[in-house]
């Protein structure tokens, strides 16, 4: 049975290869699934003061309204790319299309807090499955190495534009439809993205020798969420109670187990995430980079939303809007950062970027307790710089991550840069609202979160500095 499904998805291909509009259309369905899931991680943190004020919760639960979805998805994308490649990745990408649709739907009609958290994770594991899938269905598609890094390129273009829409998309649907807007938006666009992949995108193989790692799945799980968990009902149980101790000492023990399964043997069911990698120092760092550059961006935009509209007053129309000059340079300088990385390689793009990133992230954190012009000045100065430093340290790890893996590796290798990146949204939202429970006042609780956001960037430009690029295999 697996000759004719070969052959087939290779007159598909080739005949998709002839029509060059076909190809295009096809990228734009791609794109908008893509679009979509980044919108999500985004889109929500400017709602959350409505959200409360409507079905109500606490802190607490603001940071499961977003981690929610981030936490399922950081945890399943390296499965969910083991089933793209078992599967087929249009199966796979259609299915999960339908799924977040579904889920997007049914999040829109969430009774209260508790179904809501409930129905970002199902969105989570949707999109989880939409992000290795459409990068396999490119693969297929454009099989030209040129024609592949142009549509790689336009398909990545999309990160910039969906944190750039995000906050002000938030903004103006929560302000003027209401929160439960902001998912509504995804049914339509939802099913462009399904109706054009399912005309256009050609089979493409599946390998039925391709095992899921449950071990290893479930041990990631059980760690991630253990650890989410332990950190946020900190704030409301304490330190020393019985549940954070457990969830804690699950996160620790789920997590040990997860580093000694993943040391078994490569092969159809050996590891979804081989250690043997992280004997390259470039790619470990570029890992650790990726979530250091996520703590700090989704941490931020926690932070500042509740800043922006708790301490400075702002509607969430206008605290989107805020955000423009963070969410501006994501939009447009990913494409010099890339002429830039092709040019000299991804050490001084990612050196740069974090030394962006830290020193915006100072400047916000001096600004944030004054309340003139001149501080006002100065916030927007800080998002600037920072939204700069994210366009330089994203793209550049990325590159960093693919140059340092085996070609044989690189969809393994891509997709722990991924995991570590949401992973890092996780813990960033976690450990931040954390830090504003603790504190008296809005203001003081945010200058503190953003000096723990300097500190975790600062130490990714030391990183950056001596070890990205150097090529180096740990012993």
């Amino acid at each position: 049975m697996a000759a004719p499904t070969t052959q087939a998805a290779n007159a598909s291909a080739e005949a998709l290869a002839e029509n060059p509009s076909r190809r295009r259309l096809l990228l734009i369905g791609l794109s908008l699934g893509y679009f979509m899931v980044l919108l999500d991680t985004s889109v929500v943190n400017v709602a959350l003061p409505a959200i409360r004020s409507d079905i109500g919760g606490g802190l607490s639960g603001l940071q499961w309204v977003v981690n929610g979805y981030t936490l399922t998805f950081a945890a399943l994308l390296l499965t969910m790319g083991a089933l793209s490649d078992r599967f087929g990745g249009r199966r796979v990408f259609i299915v999960g299309t339908w799924a977040f649709l579904l889920a997007s739907l049914l999040t829109v009609f969430s009774p209260n807090l508790g179904a809501l958290i409930a129905m970002r994770a199902l969105l989570g594991v949707a999109g989880a499955a939409l992000l290795p899938s459409s990068m396999a269905v490119i693969a297929t598609t454009f099989t030209e190495p040129a024609q592949r890094a142009r549509a790689l390129g336009s398909w990545a273009a999309i990160t910039g534009a969906a944190l750039a829409a995000g906050p002000v998309l938030g903004g103006v649907l929560t302000d003027t439809l209401g929160w439960r807007s902001i998912f509504a938006i995804n049914v339509p666009v939802a099913l462009a993205s399904v109706l054009i992949t399912r005309a256009f995108a050609p089979e493409t193989t599946p390998n039925t020798s391709r095992g899921v790692d449950l071990p290893g799945q479930i041990s990631a799980v059980l760690a991630l969420a253990g650890l989410t968990f332990g950190v946020i009902q900190s704030e409301n149980l304490g330190w020393g109670s019985a549940p954070v101790l457990a969830a804690l000492a699950l996160a620790v023990v789920a997590g040990a187990v997860f580093l000694v399964v993943e040391r078994r043997p490569a092969g159809p069911r050996g590891p979804m995430l081989p250690l043997v990698l992280f004997r390259n120092t470039t790619f470990s760092v570029s890992v650790l980079n990726g979530l250091l550059v996520n703590f700090g961006l989704s941490g931020l935009l926690f932070v500042m939303s509740l800043y922006f509209q708790q301490a400075r007053g702002l509607s969430a129309l206008l605290a989107g809007c805020a955000f423009l000059p963070l969410t501006l340079p994501t939009a447009f300088n990913p494409i010099y950062t890339g002429r830039l990385v092709a040019r000299s390689g991804p050490r001084k793009p990612s050196v740069l970027g974090f030394a962006l990133l830290t020193v915006g992230a100072g400047v916000l954190a001096a600004a944030v307790t004054g309340t003139g012009a001149v501080h006002t000045v100065l916030i927007g100065l800080g998002l600037l710089v920072f939204g700069f430093g994210v366009s330089f340290a994203i793209p550049s790890l990325v590159v960093a991550t693919v140059s340092s893996t085996p070609k044989e590796q690189v969809g393994i290798g891509s997709g722990a840069l991924n995991s570590a990146r949401q992973t890092g949204a996780v813990v960033g939202v976690a450990v931040l609202g954390s830090v504003l429970h603790a504190a008296e006042g809005s203001a003081g609780g945010s200058r503190t979160a953003l000096i723990v956001v300097t500190a975790a960037l600062l130490l990714g430009l030391v990183l950056s500095v001596s070890f990205i690029g150097r090529n180096r295999q740990a012993a």
